[in-house]
C-alpha cells in the first residue's frame, strides 16, 4: 500500500496536464532550465574571479609590477 504503481504515476501526470495545460508547463520547465543555467555561469564566474584577483595583472610594464604582497601607497586629502 506504500508504494504507487506506474498507473497511479500515470494518472497524476494526466490530470497535471489537463490543470495546468502543456504549454504552462512548458514555459515553466524552460524558466527552471533558464535559471538553472544562470546559476552555473554564476559559479563559473566566481572562480573566475577568485582565480583573477590571485594573479598580478600582466599588461603593466616591468617596472611597475607588483606583486602580491605589496602595499599601494595612497595619499589622502580632506574635503573642505
Amino acid at each position: 500500500m506504500g508504494s504507487l504503481s506506474i498507473w497511479h504515476w500515470l494518472i497524476f501526470l494526466a490530470v497535471v496536464v489537463v490543470v495546468f495545460g502543456t504549454k504552462k508547463l512548458r514555459n515553466v520547465g524552460g524558466d527552471l532550465a533558464g535559471a538553472v543555467k544562470g546559476f552555473k555561469d554564476g559559479m563559473k564566474d566566481g572562480t573566475a574571479e577568485k582565480t583573477a584577483e590571485a594573479t598580478p595583472p600582466t599588461n603593466l610594464p616591468p617596472t611597475e609590477k607588483t606583486d602580491a604582497k605589496s602595499a599601494i601607497d595612497v595619499e589622502a586629502k580632506i574635503k573642505s
